[in-house]
């Protein structure tokens, strides 16, 4: 597998774990009911080495809930970003030398509906 395929499918599995009251997605779905999370797929360019490939790249988790105000939005915003530092470094055929978080925003996306955004920087290298 492609190593951003590789990379989603863990976060994903990770994130259903950390946000048992949502539902979590690897695209956006066509009907979804809020809360629920998309991981994106990631963006990666080369980092390798002289006698290693690598991938560096950005990957972006989309929370979306309703509510009057973001409350919610912003807890579960926190335990997905907690959950993906906290990520697993070993993946097939890769080894992930770090994720960093990179930056994160909560907006209102229409009348008592609410959108988070965070995005990370992972740096990985094949085995």
């Amino acid at each position: 597998m492609i190593a951003a395929t590789l990379v989603q499918a863990m976060l994903v599995e990770r994130l259903r774990d950390a946000l048992p009251d949502a539902a979590v997605f690897d695209a956006p779905p066509v009907r979804g009911a809020r809360p629920y999370a998309v991981v994106e797929t990631p963006v990666l360019t080369d980092w390798g080495t002289k006698d290693a490939a690598g991938r560096e790249g950005r990957v972006s988790v989309l929370l979306y809930d309703a509510g009057e105000r973001p409350v919610r939005l912003r807890d579960l915003a926190a335990r997905a970003e907690a959950a993906v530092l906290d990520a697993p470094r070993a993946l097939t055929g890769w080894r992930i030398a770090n994720i960093v978080f990179l930056r994160g925003r909560v907006v209102r996306e229409g009348e008592g509906r609410w959108i988070a955004a965070i995005e990370f920087r992972v740096r990985m290298l094949a085995d």
